[in-house]
């Protein structure tokens, strides 16, 4: 653990603290099946495993490098999921934030090994017309990194067979706001296939859906 934090990292420190609470208070996931992170330096700063996220202070929060290791208080590791936290972003410099969660229409198509088809124009949202599935792996393991890597290909989401969901962002509203659509996207597809054999857009729409998305999304109120 690093003698001083910066008032800067502090700060980030307590989103990453204060995305988790959402989270769960937006009912993407449950207790601390979940875990975030926000890239910071030359490494990233991670959910440590095991504490209740509304017991969590700055000082618990795991700064990692993305050698994978890492400097945290003493007695504390980071989340169990770090490996691929650590290997997306040193492999997506455009991700500064990933937000994990077990939300439960994402997870129930993960465990059908189902990718999601853009059932609505909002999978632009992910990059592309699809949100796939990753092959299942034990958690926290390098195969299940290498696994998610290749899912987001070209993507800023995937689900994880079996496991949850992986969004990235810019930062961290921009990662936990792609969650829920993701979670949304699920629930669509879920329950348009109760009513037979959903529709899907065609990939050229999707593609201009997704050009179209370059600034949508949360942003920052005018200063």
């Amino acid at each position: 653990m690093p003698k001083r934090i910066t008032k800067a990292e502090r700060l980030l420190r307590q989103d990453v603290i204060n995305t988790c609470l959402e989270m769960n208070s937006l009912r993407i996931n449950q207790g601390t099946s979940g875990n975030v992170s926000a890239r910071w330096k030359d490494g990233l700063l991670v959910t440590p495993s095991g504490i209740p996220y509304k017991e969590l202070l700055p000082e618990d929060i795991v700064f990692m490098k993305f050698d994978g290791s890492f400097q945290a208080k003493e007695g504390l590791k980071p989340s169990s999921e770090w490996r691929f936290h650590v290997d997306i972003m040193r492999e997506r410099s455009d991700v500064g934030a990933i937000v994990h969660t077990h939300s439960m229409y994402a997870t129930t198509i993960a465990i059908k090994g189902l990718d999601i088809p853009a059932v609505h124009y909002m999978i632009a949202a992910a990059g592309g017309p699809t949100i796939r599935c990753a092959p299942y792996a034990t958690f926290g393991t390098a195969e299940l990194s290498e696994y998610a890597v290749e899912a987001l290909e070209g993507r800023h989401a995937c689900i994880l067979r079996h496991h949850g969901v992986i969004a990235c962002g810019k930062n961290l509203s921009r990662a936990l706001w792609l969650a829920g659509e993701v979670e949304t996207l699920a629930k669509q597809f879920h329950l348009s296939m109760l009513l037979g054999k959903p529709s899907i857009l065609p990939d050229d729409e999707i593609e201009r859906v997704v050009a179209k998305f370059g600034t949508y999304g949360p942003q920052q109120r005018p200063k």
